[in-house]
Parts: structure tokens; C-alpha cells; sequence
């Protein structure tokens, strides 16, 4: 059964995905409210319903649905081959009436999906209205908070992929939790922006299949898929997502321009943190690009949000600038300072030994990154200033 707060303090209760109890901070906490974006389609209510029937497994789950009938919602759980006596399904738009049979139930997880379709009756304004939102949120948030019931809140997204509806919110809830999925591809990735009870930043990896959402145990495998004859403009960076270090392989393209202005385009990087590094590289790397087009990209449809990326941004660049393939076993991560200075990032260590576990035996970073003790089975090479590393790879 759910454990109760001891002391003050919340206690927490698995949601059954060890990759979601990751990002929710080792699982839901009693009376919380959590709120799940994400692209139609893209797996919200998949995930919400194997994570409901996993709960259902030791405390009563309410899952209410005004987007879907019980007999769709059924359907679905039997393909996904899920099955609790204790998930009770309620196909209604009414929150009150919602609220009391959740109450009725004394559940222990709530699932509202979605917040767009379900309204007050007290509110004279259409479901999904901006009014209805804010005092559905609210009253959902009060719920929880007297009731002790974890509440989980599925949001349909803009076209720019914020949560549709009032900034509001995001700010009533605890945890905003964000499902995002490269085009085309099968995997998906759940990321919180927001978590009163733990890191922001934290990735959970999972797979679509045909029985639901699998978890990655090696996410880093996801990113790595290269040819054995790798191609200049390539090279693997080691990241820091959230709780744990993940390898990502960055690609850089460099093409005469032939009319116009140069362009620069980013996929899953800054933008603007790119024009700023393309001058330093020329100011400090002796490289000039600014008769080139420029584009970079991060394989996987990851963003990666942190400027250990700069290094092997520049490093990816100068390779296809060069037309000169880097190492395969290659690994790099730094922050590059306007100054042309390779600047130290958080975790250093950790981050090489991943490296090392999945393989890799040569590795280009920060000299003050460097450990006291040497990694088993890499080479370690530190540099202090950028044209360092370019004379490294590129000169030689």
C-alpha cells in the first residue's frame, strides 16, 4: 500500500517505470500535482495508463479520460496486455464529478486526461478556455493538497511545444514534466522543467513498441548508432543530463556559400551560442568560416542545453572544414571562453569514465578537467586553449 509522510516529510510511492521515477525524483510524492506535455500522438496517454495500472497494483487509481469512451481506453489496456482490479476508468468531462468519485474511491493517484477537456459547471465559459484552465488547475491543486492524492495532469502542447493554456499553470503544479520525440523516430524522452520535489533537467529514456512504452537501460546506445568509416564533421561528446552522463554524437557541416549570407543553422544546440564560438574559433583557432555555411546538429533529436558542448562543436566544424575524419574512439566535451581559453565543466571524471565503459580510448578535454587519477583504458589529453586542440587533431 501507499506509504503516509512520516515526520513532515513526503513520502514517495513508485509509478512502476524505473526511467519516470528518475525524472519525478525517485517516484510520486502524496498530494502532489504533476502536469505531462507533449506532441499529439506522441505516447502521453500510453505512458499514463501502464503507470496507473502499475499503481492500481497496491492503492485504488482514478483514471479520467474526456478525450476517450472506457471502451477505447479498454481496448488500448488489453493491447498493452495491462490489467489491475484496483483502476477504475471514468469517462467524464465534469471535474466535480471527477472529484468525487475520486473521492468516493480515496484514491491514490488521480490521472486527468486531459486538462483541456474537462470544465466546471459553476464557469460559464467552453472546456479548454483560458478560465476554465486556470480554475480547473486550481481546484485540482486543492484537491491533492487535502486529500493526499498524487494528481497527474496530461496538457496539449502549442505549436511551438509549450503547454497550451495560461503560464499559470505550470506555476500551480509541482512537477512539469515535458514527453519530446524526434520525427520519425520510436524512442521518446520525458524531461522535467519543473520539480518542487527533485532535479530539473532529468531524462527519462524510453521505446515505443507494440505493448507500450519500453524503458532504455543504455540511453546512450541511442545516440551512438555510427558507421564503422566514420565521416569528417563528426566526433562524441559525453553530456550531463540531469542525474547522469550521456554520450551523444555531434555533427558540424561546413559549405562554401554561394549566394546571399553565410547561414547558421543548429539542431538540438544555441544558436546564438554557435555565431559566438564560429568568432572565437576564427579569432583564437586560426579557422575562418565566415564565407561558409555552417550547420551543426546533435544526433538523436536531443538538445543539449550545457556548454561542455563547445569544444567538439568547434573541433566537429574544423573536421569538415579540413575534409579530415577524427578518431572513432574519440571523445571531447570543454567550454570555450571568448578569450580562446578551454574552460573546465562539472563532473569531469564522471563523465570519462561513461566514456571508457562504452568503449572509447582516446579522449580530448579541459586540462583542469583532467582526474589525479588516470582513467582505465583512456588516453587522456588535456588542453588549455583552443588552438591546442585544433594543432592536436589537425596539425599533425
Amino acid at each position: 500500500m501507499l506509504a503516509l509522510p512520516a515526520e513532515g516529510l513526503p513520502v514517495r510511492f513508485g509509478s512502476g517505470l524505473a526511467e519516470l521515477d528518475r525524472v519525478l525524483g525517485g517516484g510520486f510524492v502524496p498530494g502532489s500535482v504533476s502536469l505531462l506535455g507533449g506532441d499529439p500522438g506522441i505516447g502521453k496517454s500510453t505512458l499514463l495508463l501502464q503507470v496507473a495500472a502499475s499503481v492500481a497494483q497496491n492503492a485504488p487509481v482514478l483514471y479520467a479520460t474526456g478525450e476517450e469512451s472506457g471502451a477505447q481506453v479498454g481496448l488500448r489496456a488489453r493491447r498493452l496486455g495491462l490489467g489491475a482490479t484496483g483502476l477504475q476508468l471514468a469517462p467524464e468531462t465534469d471535474l466535480e464529478t471527477i472529484l468525487a468519485q475520486a473521492g468516493e474511491l480515496r484514491a491514490g493517484l488521480l490521472v486527468i486526461d486531459s486538462i483541456q477537456t474537462v470544465q466546471l459547471a459553476t464557469l460559464a465559459s467552453s472546456a479548454g478556455g483560458v478560465t476554465q484552465l486556470r480554475e480547473c488547475a486550481a481546484e485540482l491543486v486543492r484537491f491533492a493538497k487535502s486529500t493526499g492524492t498524487a494528481v497527474c495532469i496530461v496538457g496539449h502542447v502549442t505549436r511551438e511545444g509549450t503547454i497550451a493554456g495560461p503560464r499559470v499553470l505550470e506555476h500551480l503544479v509541482d512537477t512539469v514534466l515535458y514527453f519530446e520525440s524526434d520525427a520519425g523516430s520510436r524512442y521518446r524522452i520525458v524531461r522535467a522543467t519543473k520539480n518542487r520535489f527533485g532535479a530539473v533537467n532529468e531524462l527519462a529514456f524510453f521505446a515505443m513498441t507494440e505493448s507500450g512504452l519500453r524503458e532504455v537501460a543504455n540511453p546512450s546506445a541511442i545516440f551512438l548508432a555510427r558507421p564503422e568509416q566514420v565521416a569528417p564533421g563528426s566526433i562524441v561528446m559525453v553530456a550531463r543530463e540531469g542525474g547522469r552522463p550521456l554520450l551523444v554524437e555531434i555533427q558540424g557541416l561546413v559549405d562554401p556559400m554561394r549566394f546571399g549570407n553565410p547561414r547558421r543553422v543548429a539542431q538540438g544546440l544555441d544558436s546564438t551560442r554557435l555565431s559566438m564560438l564560429l568568432a572565437v574559433l576564427h579569432r583564437h583557432g586560426g579557422l575562418s568560416l565566415q564565407d561558409h555555411d555552417v550547420f551543426a546538429n546533435v544526433v538523436g533529436g536531443l538538445a543539449v542545453r550545457e556548454t561542455g558542448t563547445d569544444l567538439p562543436v568547434l573541433l566537429a566544424l574544423a573536421s569538415s572544414l579540413r575534409d579530415r575524419a577524427l578518431p572513432p574512439t574519440l571523445v571531447a566535451f570543454g567550454e570555450i571562453g571568448l578569450t580562446g581559453e578551454v574552460r573546465p565543466v562539472a563532473y569531469g571524471e564522471e563523465r570519462l569514465r561513461e566514456a571508457a565503459k562504452q568503449g572509447f580510448r582516446q579522449a580530448l578535454v579541459p586540462r583542469d578537467n583532467l582526474p589525479r587519477r588516470p582513467v582505465e583504458g583512456l588516453e587522456l589529453r588535456g588542453v588549455a586553449r583552443l588552438a591546442e586542440a585544433v594543432e592536436i587533431l589537425f596539425e599533425r
